[in-house]
């Protein structure tokens, strides 16, 4: 049974919120349309938007604060494991990136693979994330820039915090102004602006190089008092070292940025998962380099939470590379700046251009084919936020999008590998020759069997084609395949809904420590148990055969299914869990108005609205007959 045909039994609103489009979504749009962008990137700016995205100020701040707290010693083994859990996510993301190099990123594999709905709240959740994640970030740039000029308070009159007494807002000049200059940046151009935040990237990298080899260099000399603790190397123990690993995950966040320029790559098949590879494994690099050293120079115990890497330097008599370090901050936050304001235009160009937000975000500027509107708009809003608020309390905010996203997309995977879209939506200008094609081989097949000019002799032969479809070996045969095939997708189906399920029972038991212990175990045996039946049920199947032409052919292709996607569902589900309770309240507030916003707005003006989905290969005929007659829907 086809998709619609599974959605028909329910409700409009049910059935709205279960669409799918289809895979390649170029040719849902004209020829020659006006919101095309232009392809520019190639793997180099795609590695420098991906390490510029994830290296942010954090590491500057996160080695001191997680190695004094959880890791001790241990900090580099913190951040190779959460390495390899943004890993998982990497996969999946390279293979989605390259079968459907579209903008959209998480809500375009989602709105193709899941529905609707989901889609929807990925992408209403993404903006949320890119807003907050540009707006703290920008924040942030100030006080590290006041330094250069004598200290916090220090900045030019214009630049510089004011409070406003009778509102009690302290507002920021700096970040609204470095934020207004970023955007304008991206409107120039998408080769531009990667090429700006390409050398912004490398002058960040060699400042943390630097910290590298001059580290390496105190370390050998004064015999790397910082691993010669009395704890040893895991003063808080294995628990501790992984509790580091769920905290320095979020430092590997902003990867993301490069699928969602997916539809801007050159070859998007090849360059995407070499640019999202390298620029994860470079990040990776990266941080364990730089935490060896840091908690190596000095004991964990005694690091500066807020500054550790510059008053590491301070106490072997480097003073003055304070400033090249705090130098090293302000890079990576203008980088991660870029990367934050950059795919959110692009996912509002997505969600516009399939009717679920108004058709003035899907413009494109003719001259410089980015989508000018929509990063305008992104600019305000971000810069009004980093204006009037400080937006330090709502950070964890940004998280909820980002792991919301990577665990859609490990589910996407599982969706693309055994259940498939086997129907794709035909737009209605495309109805009438679907019609038309049935027509015509209704009447082919009159031709051949001669009803015209040859009643007996066509009689004879319907006779014979009757007589051979009720052989009941063939007939046994077709039904047995049909039969197979449909209980095959059935079973997967619900084996991924147990591993879904499993997991949420199972991360959401083990974080409730209001529960009682045997309360506590016997739910989480519960839910254990749905996951591994899931998981052993996939394992046991066969893949479907449509994944070999679901999308563009050629690409990356995820190692481990269903493994990889299933341990990628459970650690960012139990990341979203352990949140906590005010973030999830601030970000359901939010996520509460998108449901308005689609009820009102998306759901009636979506481009699926008048759809009739066909059999896969029925569409492929009708659009291949349509090119070829020059008519494009």
């Amino acid at each position: 049974m086809g998709f619609e045909g599974a959605a028909g039994g329910m409700g409009g609103g049910v059935r709205a919120l279960m669409r799918r489009k289809q895979v390649d979504s170029e040719r849902a749009r004209p020829a020659g349309s006006s919101n095309q962008l232009r392809k520019e990137l190639s793997v180099a700016q795609l590695i420098t938007i991906g390490v510029g995205s994830t290296i942010g100020a954090g590491v500057y701040v996160l080695v001191g604060t997680v190695a004094r707290e959880h890791s001790g010693p241990a900090l580099t083994l913190s951040f190779l494991i959460a390495g390899i859990a943004a890993a998982l996510s990497a996969f999946c993301y390279a293979e989605l990136a390259s079968r459907c190099p579209s903008a959209g990123s998480a809500y375009h594999y989602s709105y193709i693979c899941v529905g609707e709905g989901v889609a929807w709240l990925i992408g209403w959740a993404l903006i949320l994330e890119y807003t907050i994640g540009g707006s703290a970030v920008a924040r942030g740039i100030s006080p590290n820039l006041a330094l250069f000029f004598g200290g916090a308070d220090s900045l030019p009159w214009i630049l510089a915090r004011h409070e406003i007494p009778w509102l009690d807002v302290v507002v920021d000049p700096c970040a609204a102004f470095l934020v207004f200059l970023v955007t304008g940046l991206l409107c120039v151009g998408i080769k531009e602006s990667s090429f700006v935040q390409g050398v912004v990237t490398v002058l960040n990298c060699f400042v943390m190089l630097f910290v590298i080899i001059a580290g390496s260099y105190i370390g050998f000399q004064t015999g790397w008092v910082g691993y010669k603790v009395a704890g040893g190397f895991f003063p808080f123990g294995a628990n501790g070292m992984l509790a580091g690993s769920a905290t320095v995950f979020f430092a590997y966040i902003g990867f993301d940025s490069v699928a969602s320029t997916a539809e801007e790559v050159k070859n998007p098949q090849r360059d995407l998962p070499l640019g999202i590879a390298t620029a994860l494994s470079i990040c990776c690099s990266l941080y364990m380099l730089v935490s060896v050293v840091i908690v190596g120079l000095v004991p964990y115990f005694a690091m500066d939470p807020d500054t550790p890497i510059s008053s590491a330097f301070a106490k072997h008599g480097m003073h003055w590379a304070m400033y090249l370090v705090t130098t090293g901050a302000v890079l990576a936050l203008c980088s991660t700046l870029m990367g934050s304001i950059l795919p959110q235009p692009r996912i509002l160009m997505a969600m516009a251009r399939d009717g679920l937000l108004p058709s003035f975000f899907s413009d494109v500027h003719k001259t410089t084919q980015v989508p000018v509107k929509s990063t305008i708009v992104t600019g305000i809003c971000a810069a009004s936020l980093a204006f009037f608020m400080d937006v330090s309390q709502l950070a964890g905010m940004v998280s909820v999008g980002t792991l919301l996203a990577f665990t859609t997309v490990a589910v996407s995977i599982l969706i693309l590998r055994y259940v498939p879209p086997d129907e794709v939506p035909l737009p209605s200008s495309l109805q009438a020759s679907f019609r038309r094609s049935h027509e015509n081989d209704e009447e082919k097949l009159r031709d051949t069997l001669g009803y015209e000019d040859h009643e007996e002799g066509a009689s004879e032969i319907s006779d014979v084609v009757v007589e051979s479809i009720k052989d009941p070996l063939i007939e046994k045969q077709l039904y047995a395949s049909k039969l197979d095939e449909t209980k095959r997708r059935k079973t997967a189906a619900c084996s991924i809904a147990s591993v879904c399920i499993g997991v949420l029972v199972l991360t959401t038991s083990a974080s409730a420590t209001f529960l009682p212990f045997l309360v506590r175990c016997f739910v989480c045996a519960f839910g254990g148990l749905l996951l591994l039946t899931g998981l052993g049920m996939l394992c046991w199947i066969d893949q479907d055969d449509g994944r070999h032409s679901f999308g563009h052919s050629g690409g990356f292709i995820c190692p481990f299914v269903p493994l990889l996607p299933v341990m990628c569902i459970l650690i960012n589900t139990y990341l979203l869990i352990n949140l906590g309770g005010g973030t999830w309240m601030r970000v359901g507030v939010w996520l509460v108005m998108g449901v308005f916003v689609y009820i009102f707005y998306g759901r009636t003006h979506s481009s699926l609205t008048d759809v009739v989905y066909i059999p896969v290969a029925d569409a492929n005929e009708i659009y291949g007959s349509s090119s070829a007659s020059g008519f494009v829907a």
